[in-house]
């Protein structure tokens, strides 16, 4: 399996291929519509689409990393659904362009008129700057496309058999993956703050970063169950997976259920805690104006849910059943990602806009479609 493609062009790709480009056009042209007739909403709701993307694509390519670096038998069957993720990275990249021309519309920190008349934006524009915010996110995307594009270069030469699959030759990976996974956090950290923290620029959390990364983390192992359910009875995967496999996938799809709700819950108990003016209001906008409904939806869907689900032995080691609750917590992924954007831009009246829907189903709908012509 090492040595070889996950698959030749299967059909279920061809129908995957076609069920995404027809999600993707129809979410878009919903968006474009509300772009026109709501434009307000238009960039916040660009905004969740662009960092759901991101964060299956940078999942992937940390979950890549990691099985380069362990070696785990999990990653015999998984390796090329991280690498065709992992590969999406230059199409996250120009979803970013939009929101970098726009920056204006998205963040208060980015208007200078707005700097200028609140003293805590003045104390923090040494950072928060349009220009110093481009150059980071520069930073971010070629750190990023550099270890994913060395990884799956090296991987194509060793299906081409122009590289020796010996434990002297997986050594490379080992030393691009050992450094690219820590610049993967510190710079998803910093990221985070960038494009979602820095929505409100007066709240601050030192946990915030981590919840980010955890979660693209189990929005890749997602991916990845579902895909191994679709691709489970085509060669050349049907000779390779075994219910250990799909058991491996599933038990470290629990661990970052627990490990996401874990931080999430520490970020809300120390912020409650504390009291503090400056941090409590992030909680406060999200327990009111039926905002607190999507968040216990969250508490119950995003952990309580797939984690008494997710106990089960026969479960994780079934690949349709677990492809099942995988597709349930990608949906709540986007809903954690709706949860923490658009209260900065709609705190009255219906929580959720249609567009943060549309939209970000609409360019996941293209990252299907790019996927599923990735992997083949």
């Amino acid at each position: 399996m090492a040595t070889q493609g996950l698959t030749t062009d299967l059909p279920v790709l061809g129908r995957l291929r076609r069920q995404g480009l027809m999600v993707g056009a129809a979410g878009l042209i919903l968006g474009a519509i509300g772009a026109f007739a709501q434009p307000d909403q238009f960039m916040p709701a660009w905004l969740i689409g662009f960092t759901f993307c991101l964060g299956l694509s940078l999942g992937c390519l940390a979950m890549l990393m990691i099985q380069h670096m362990s070696g785990g038998r999990w990653g015999l069957v998984a390796r090329r659904v991280f690498e065709a993720g992992s590969r999406l990275l230059p199409y996250c990249l120009l979803l970013y362009i939009p929101i970098g021309v726009m920056l204006p519309k998205l963040y208060i920190w980015a208007r200078p008129a707005a700097v200028q008349a609140d003293h805590i934006l003045v104390l923090k524009q040494p950072y928060l700057n349009v220009p110093f915010a481009l150059v980071r996110a520069a930073i971010y995307f070629g750190v990023w496309i550099f270890c994913m594009w060395h990884l799956n270069r090296w991987s194509v030469r060793q299906d081409r058999g122009e590289v020796a699959v010996t434990p002297a030759d997986m050594r490379r990976f080992r030393v691009i993956s050992a450094p690219g996974l820590l610049a993967y956090v510190i710079l998803m950290t910093f990221a985070s703050v960038d494009w979602l923290m820095s929505l409100d620029p007066r709240w601050y959390s030192t946990i915030f970063g981590f919840i980010v990364v955890v979660g693209q983390g189990l929005a890749a192992l997602s991916l990845a169950a579902v895909s191994l359910a679709l691709l489970a009875p085509y060669d050349p995967l049907a000779r390779y997976l075994k219910p250990v496999h799909v058991h491996d996938i599933g038990k470290l799809t629990l661990a970052f259920v627990m490990l996401w709700a874990y931080m999430s819950f520490s970020q809300f108990l120390i912020i409650w805690a504390g009291n503090l003016p400056e941090e409590i209001p992030f909680y406060l906008v999200r327990m009111r104006s039926g905002w607190q409904y999507v968040s216990l939806l969250l508490a119950l869907g995003h952990f309580a849910l797939p984690f008494c689900l997710l106990l089960s032995r026969d479960l994780k080691r079934h690949p349709r059943l677990l492809a099942r609750v995988a597709l349930f917590i990608l949906a709540m992924r986007l809903l954690d990602l709706i949860w923490i954007v658009a209260p900065n831009f709609n705190q009255n009246g219906f929580p959720i806009h249609w567009m943060d829907v549309s939209i970000p189903v609409g360019l996941a709908g293209v990252w299907v479609f790019l996927f599923a012509a990735a992997g083949h």
